[in-house]
Parts: structure tokens; C-alpha cells; sequence
């Protein structure tokens, strides 16, 4: 099997040891067997843990990025709606985390002895998408021609807050709550903010 392909393969079965077991169950030679591979196999790609555990919350990290990037553009065109952006947005993110629930999990419910590289870098990634939303939400300000006086980094981190909520609730309980569920009540929100 060629190296990159190999890769792939011991990162996955890392990835599903996790979402099986949490991190405690990741050992070169756990993964060795849930890849049925072995021991040197892993050890020649990776090695040791730590850069194992790194490389999956890489790849996990671009993935979810490239996942959020399209459902949360930069800067929207003129004439857009502020109020149906965030809607889409928010359902958007919420239908990416029903397509590929493990990563999310990893990420918005982490696992008993979630290593700090991880809770690191899901901090990063966190500050990074407040700070996109807070141009949004500027841009929303001033297209709707308010709220006046919106505390912006505020509604920021409360829509960050309200995605990750939503998006536990989605993974938990997805008989109740689903992304049309949520875009419908972000709408109320919205409306709500009119009145």
C-alpha cells in the first residue's frame, strides 16, 4: 500500500478508536490491530502517539474547516440578506455535522482525557471562526440597518455559542432536533430582534 494511502488507513482506525474508546484506548499497538497492521507499520508513519494523535487532529481540522468554510462565506455580496445568510449558515454547519458526525463529536463533545493539543487547537479554531463571525455580523448590522448598539463581539460568540449547542443537540438527540428545526428558530430570533 502506498505511504499516503497507509496513512489514511492508520488515521481512520485512530479516528474510530477514539470515538470508540476516547483517547485512553489510542496506542501504536491499538491502532496497529484495529488497522490490522503491524506494530512497525505504524511506528515507520508515525512515530510515536503524540504525532499520531497531531497528524489525525490535522487532517480532522482541515476537514472541519473546509466543511465550515462552505456553509460560512467571508464577506457576503451587496444586497444579500443578513437574516437568511445567518439562517442557511447555521442549518449549513449543523447539516455538516450530520454528515460526518465522529470528528464532531471529538470536537464539541470531547472525550474523558482529551489530550491538550487537542483542546488547543479546538480553542484556536474557535477563536478564529469568532472573529470571521464578527465581521458577519458587522456587515449584518449595517445591511439590516441594525440592531442599534449591538455589543458585536457579543453576538458573535452567542451565535458560536448557539452553532456548537445546536450541533451537540443534532449529535445527541437528532429525533428532536434537526438543522430545519434550528434554521427555524434562529429565523424567530431574528424576527424577534425587529420588533
Amino acid at each position: 500500500m502506498p505511504a499516503q494511502q497507509r496513512r489514511e488507513q492508520l488515521l481512520d482506525a485512530t479516528l474510530e478508536l477514539i470515538a470508540a474508546q476516547g483517547y485512553a484506548g489510542v496506542s501504536m499497538e491499538a491502532v496497529a490491530r484495529a488497522a490490522k497492521v503491524s506494530k512497525p507499520v505504524v511506528y515507520d508513519l508515525f512515530p510515536n502517539r503524540g504525532v499520531l494523535l497531531r497528524a489525525l487532529l490535522e487532517r480532522e481540522e482541515a476537514r472541519a474547516l473546509e466543511a465550515l468554510a462552505a456553509v460560512t462565506p467571508e464577506l457576503p455580496t451587496a444586497g444579500a440578506d443578513p437574516d437568511d445568510l445567518l439562517v442557511e449558515g447555521v442549518a449549513g454547519f449543523l447539516r455538516t455535522v450530520v454528515a460526518n458526525p465522529t470528528p464532531w463529536r471529538l470536537i464539541l463533545i470531547p472525550a474523558e482525557g482529551t489530550p491538550e493539543v487537542v483542546r488547543e487547537h479546538v480553542e484556536q479554531g474557535r477563536a478564529t471562526l469568532a472573529a470571521q463571525l464578527e465581521q458577519l455580523v458587522t456587515w449584518g448590522v449595517e445591511a439590516r440597518g441594525g440592531p442599534a448598539k449591538l455589543d458585536v463581539e457579543l453576538a458573535a460568540q452567542a451565535i458560536l455559542a448557539l452553532g456548537e449547542q445546536s450541533a451537540r443537540l443534532v449529535l445527541t438527540d437528532p429525533q428532536r432536533f434537526d438543522p430545519d428545526r434550528v434554521g427555524r428558530f434562529v429565523r424567530g430570533l431574528l424576527r424577534a430582534m425587529d420588533r
